[in-house]
């Protein structure tokens, strides 16, 4: 069949309520295809890769029983396309298109290679992606190339733009901005007896993981026949529901909390969002409306504290670390401020070390390609930076085990905030920590095989040993840093 326009939708840009689809339009074919090439360029977290494909066609159903004219192509009917560019002209030339559109890709790599494709005489059009709170156009004034930009200014100017959690035009609810400070209790044991249960969905996984065995996909981590993560806008709103509903009134002071000792322990009050965000299934502005809406509506159940702090999440960090990513690539992808060049340890592909921290962390992510972000900044990436790990290393492991890990997103808080590779574009100095802080905020030290208060001793080095040496030979490269700038 004939169509004048392909439209291309890539992986994480399954926004249902984007204008492409407010009309029916039979002239227009919907392309959305599994390809070997965005299954290869890092290994990913099987999870991850089941969670995408599985979404992908969940979105060209939904697609499709709007009227939409929809092409989902799986990995056995893109199989002989070596590229997204070759799956592009070959689908345009079948089909008699005349134009070609598609939105904004979310990174680097996919952007220059969707802007010098070569589709002679077929006219090329590049729109919004329509989801964040940011517009594309207002990131080169907002965050100039090079320079450090303080999260909390940012953070400010977002709550005023969009009137969230403000008295007035320039008085934040409650008198102040950020209530992080209200935010860092850890689970005591008689919390752990108020734990929630995660909301875990039931999709069937067979189908893609035969697939991805077909054509000798490589991954990492565990899966079963049922994929807990949500795979459409249904699901996701459900889970958006559960935890403004169940998670949102603890949320805050617990945001920082980890816990060895609980059957929830992977998932406590977090919100696990962030796939349905990245995917495009949820927007940001109906998720910080759910749980603003459930906060005034709570007669005081739900304290300020608890909601400001996953504002200052989803408003705040997350389109923050977008405006850094997009000002400062593609140069940012080759920072490394610290000259850390040591292999990544093997323990960070098994979880198999004595480090109860650690490998309570990575075992975790290998078992459901996620971790809330003080495990992935304190446990996993702090020990990366302690140990001086290549930030190349360390990326591709961040990129490819959890499920919500796109690289505008993840580049910014391994490289910048984690690793201070960027020499403190991110941070304002680096991130690092002894055993104290994570003795401080869970139990993973008391049944540890080390001391977590012995710096030297006959036993190997664990992470209070190692922020001795290693933290002064950090602070010192830091200083330098500093000071060339």
């Amino acid at each position: 069949m004939a169509y004048h326009t392909v439209r291309l939708i890539l992986g994480d840009q399954l926004n249902l309520k984007h204008s492409w689809f407010s009309d029916v339009e039979n002239g227009v074919l919907y392309l959305i295809a599994e390809l070997k090439q965005e299954s290869e360029y890092v290994t990913h977290h099987i999870q991850k890769q089941v969670a995408f494909f599985l979404a992908m066609e969940s979105f060209a159903n939904a697609l499709a029983e709007q009227g939409h004219h929809v092409e989902h192509l799986t990995l056995d009917d893109s199989a002989r396309f070596e590229s997204l560019d070759e799956l592009i002209f070959a689908t345009c030339l079948h089909h008699g298109a005349e134009h070609f559109q598609y939105q904004r890709p979310d990174e680097w790599r996919l952007l220059e290679q969707l802007r010098q494709i070569a589709l002679p005489d077929i006219a090329v059009k590049e729109v919004d992606t329509e989801h964040f709170l940011l517009p594309f156009s207002e990131i080169e004034a907002l965050f100039p190339k090079g320079k450090a930009i303080v999260m909390d200014r940012f953070y400010r100017k977002m709550r005023k733009k969009h009137g969230m959690l403000m008295e007035s035009e320039d008085k934040p609810l409650g008198g102040k901005w950020s209530f992080d400070a209200d935010n860092r209790n850890k689970l005591k044991s008689n919390d752990l007896n108020d734990l929630p249960a995660p909301l875990l969905f039931a999709n069937s996984t067979r189908d893609v993981i035969d697939r991805m065995v077909r054509h000798d996909i490589e991954s990492i981590g565990e899966i079963g026949q049922q994929l807990l993560w949500p795979i459409n806008r249904e699901q996701s709103l459900n889970l958006l529901a559960h935890f403004c509903q169940i998670c949102l009134p603890n949320f805050g002071r617990f945001q920082d909390a980890m816990t060895a000792e609980h059957e929830s322990m992977w998932s406590l009050y977090h919100c696990r969002l962030s796939f349905s965000l990245n995917s495009k299934m949820l927007s940001p502005l109906e998720v910080l409306y759910a749980a603003i809406n459930t906060y005034s509506e709570s007669d005081g159940s739900i304290s300020l504290a608890q909601v400001e702090g996953f504002v200052r999440q989803i408003l705040g960090w997350r389109e923050y670390i977008r405006g850094m990513y997009w000002s400062n690539m593609p140069e940012y992808q080759y920072k490394n401020a610290l000259e850390a060049h040591r292999p990544l340890p093997k323990f960070y592909w098994t979880g198999q070390t004595k480090m109860r921290c650690m490998q309570h962390a990575i075992s975790q992510s290998l078992e459901f390609a996620y971790a809330h972000h003080i495990q992935r900044l304190m446990v996993t990436g702090n020990f990366a930076l302690l140990t001086e790990v290549d930030p190349d290393k360390v990326e591709e492991w961040y990129l490819g085990i959890y499920v919500d890990a796109i690289e505008w997103v993840e580049m910014p808080n391994t490289r910048g905030m984690a690793l201070y590779a960027d020499g403190g574009l991110i941070a304002t100095k680096p991130y690092c920590s002894s055993g104290g802080y994570i003795n401080k905020m869970s139990d993973y030290c008391g049944g540890c095989y080390y001391n977590v208060k012995e710096r030297s001793g006959d036993q190997p080095v664990h992470l209070t040993a190692f922020t001795g040496v290693l933290c002064t030979n950090i602070v010192t490269s830091w200083r330098e840093t500093r000071v060339s700038r």
